[in-house]
């Protein structure tokens, strides 16, 4: 089973951009679905993108980030990306990867993921 490792955040203006990366730390990204959720405190995780594992590697956004945030893999190094621009406050959260073998939908079904990483806190001020 592959393991997840995300790296980027941090802090940024309302209006900016921040890249988030998650790299397979054991395993590879072959075949699987990968996606980005993120979690504010007392609240669920939110699917925020993901992105299929064929040659199209078709994207598939949540609808509050559509427009703003784009997701990227690159199957030959094991990374994912989300680079997310035009920042709001509401999308301070932390993020997480995850990976499935389960076929990708825009229905980011938190429990059809088996893989997840540890987590990276995005915030966005004002």
């Amino acid at each position: 089973q592959v393991r997840l490792v995300e790296s980027g955040g941090g802090s940024e203006h309302s209006g900016g951009s921040l890249k988030l990366t998650c790299a397979a730390s054991e395993g590879t990204f072959r075949g699987y679905c990968l996606a980005w959720f993120r979690q504010t405190p007392g609240t669920r995780r939110e699917g925020v993108a993901s992105i299929d594992s064929g040659g199209s590697a078709r994207p598939y956004y949540a609808d509050s980030v559509k427009g703003r945030f784009a997701i990227s893999r690159d199957n030959a190094n094991n990374i994912l990306t989300l680079e997310m621009n035009r920042l709001k406050p509401e999308d301070t959260a932390t993020y997480y990867c995850a990976a499935t073998l389960w076929v990708c939908t825009g229905s980011f079904k938190e429990s059809n993921f088996d893989a997840w990483g540890q987590g990276t806190q995005v915030t966005v001020s004002s």
